[in-house]
């Protein structure tokens, strides 16, 4: 059912604005009362939404607005939709942007060949999940060798700006289409205008659009409209997964603004607040939208989630129930992008429930302990090697600086998405790829290698074929330099 139709659609169904309080309103209804979650609409042409979240007696109901409720005004009538909130599914919503409401907002005609249903579904029944834990290729050699990701998981990404926070997530939607025949989904809750504007230029360019969804609650937005895009979001998702049977990459940015529309429209509801001001419903509010991101017997929705940590305290209640649904959290250091090791994902803060001998296998697993423990020892060194020099280290230490220096120039990697800044070709590997490059630097056949023939390359034989090209080409300039 089409939730847009205006006003002057015939309904059973009538009930007056009896208070106002800025986005709550309370109605009162003589002959029926509409139950929770149900959809209501007000104004000339029924631009103002509501949706009920409470039945207060026989005759009132007490909603949260979904719009800006300017010009709204007690003794206003109030028309039942007959449904609640309801988000376009189908294959004319691929390449689109769309808000809370399912309007087209990047002025395009509106989507052909598309159902509505609603935003409110229940997650996939145990009987429908699929028990085993499969690994999400990336593509990203850090990623896959030491944070690998879960298919059908939940990956937080934790990174302030300026770090290659919205790089990484478009690579990564780049990567999904390009070679794992999959969808891609961009949920923006409480986003800036102007990042939603960039963003969607970005797909663009990047040619990755035809094959993404993008849905927008913008920061200037009402709480209940940002509370509410994740789950359109996510219905768009199930569509995907369970009609297409496709794996679904869904990125939400950010996490932490969903919880912080909850605590809004909590504290407008009148309810009462527990620790930190957080509303008390809070747990089973973020379960409710994480627990619908699951891996089933049709397809697969994984996600990466942007996490904002409030000043950095690790025990503020949103942190904590947050992390609590994660399987990988991928931590951006603005020290490595600062040194240009592009992804700047801090090896040592980041970590993988799926990072386990049984999961990934025995070598995979001893690989990664063995970079983790390298990197380690060299950010110990630092220190040293500032105050005394490299010299003053014994050769035992030099070795270990030399294959973590290399190290960490192979776990950087071109892009698809940013050849038209660096006008280095993309490059995507596989994970056997990179795991051999990275036994093999481990191995010391690298050590007469400059480290600079390892940055910013695929494969870790690019690094010899580099070093060839290199001398033919100072060969030729001596040459002509005679």
């Amino acid at each position: 059912m089409d939730q847009r139709k205006d006003l002057s659609t015939p309904s059973a169904n009538r009930g007056l604005v009896v208070a106002v309080r800025g986005s709550v309103v309370d109605l009162r209804f003589e002959t029926h009362l509409p139950p929770i979650y149900r959809l209501l609409r007000a104004g000339s042409e029924g631009q103002i939404r509501i949706e009920v979240l409470a039945q207060l007696d026989d005759h009132h109901v007490r909603g949260i607005a979904l719009t800006p409720t300017q010009g709204l005004a007690r003794g206003m009538w109030v028309e039942d939709s007959g449904g609640p909130l309801m988000a376009p599914v189908g294959k004319g919503i691929l390449g689109r942007m769309f808000d809370v409401f399912g309007n087209a907002i990047d002025r395009q005609p509106p989507p052909t060949e598309i159902q509505w249903r609603s935003v409110h579904n229940a997650p996939p029944p145990l009987a429908r999940r699929s028990t085993q834990s499969e690994v999400f290729e990336t593509g990203i050699k850090l990623i896959d060798v030491l944070v690998p990701l879960e298919r059908g998981g939940k990956a937080g990404l934790f990174g302030g700006a300026g770090v290659g926070k919205t790089v990484l997530l478009t690579e990564m939607i780049h990567n999904m289409i390009g070679h794992h025949a999959g969808v891609s989904l961009f949920c923006g809750i409480g986003e800036r205008c102007r990042e939603g504007e960039e963003l969607y230029r970005e797909m663009k360019d990047a040619g990755v659009l035809p094959n993404m969804v993008m849905v927008f609650g913008q920061m200037n937005e009402p709480p209940g409209s940002r509370f509410r895009v994740g789950h359109a979001a996510l219905t768009m998702a199930e569509y995907f997964r369970d009609d297409e049977q496709r794996d679904v990459l869904l990125l939400i940015d950010n996490i932490f603004r969903f919880i912080q529309a909850g605590m809004e429209v909590s504290g407008l509801m009148g309810q009462m607040p527990s620790r930190l001001g957080y509303q008390p419903t809070m747990g089973t509010e973020l379960s409710g939208l994480e627990e619908r991101i699951a891996n089933t017997d049709a397809g697969a929705i994984t996600s990466i989630q942007a996490v904002y940590v409030p000043a950095d305290d690790f025990t503020d209640p949103a942190a904590v129930h947050t992390f609590s649904h994660l399987s990988a959290s991928i931590v951006l250091s603005r020290k490595r992008a600062g040194e240009g090791l592009y992804p700047a994902i801090d090896p040592l803060q980041s970590s993988s429930r799926m990072a386990t001998p049984g999961i990934v296998g025995e070598r995979h697993y001893a690989l990664a302990q063995e970079i983790r423990r390298t990197l380690a020892q060299y950010a110990e060194l630092k220190d040293i090697i500032a105050m005394l020099g490299l010299e003053q280290l014994s050769p035992e230490d030099r070795n270990l600086v030399a294959r973590a220096r290399r190290l960490e120039r192979f776990l950087t990697q071109p892009f698809f998405t940013t050849e038209r800044f660096t006008s280095l070709t993309g490059k995507l590997v596989s994970l056997a790829d990179a795991l051999d490059g990275c036994e093999r630097i481990l191995g010391d056949e690298f050590k007469d290698v400059p480290e600079g023939a390892l940055y910013m390359i695929g494969g870790v034989d690019e690094a010899v074929v580099k070093v060839k090209d290199d001398k033919d080409n100072r060969d030729i300039r001596d040459k002509e330099e005679t």
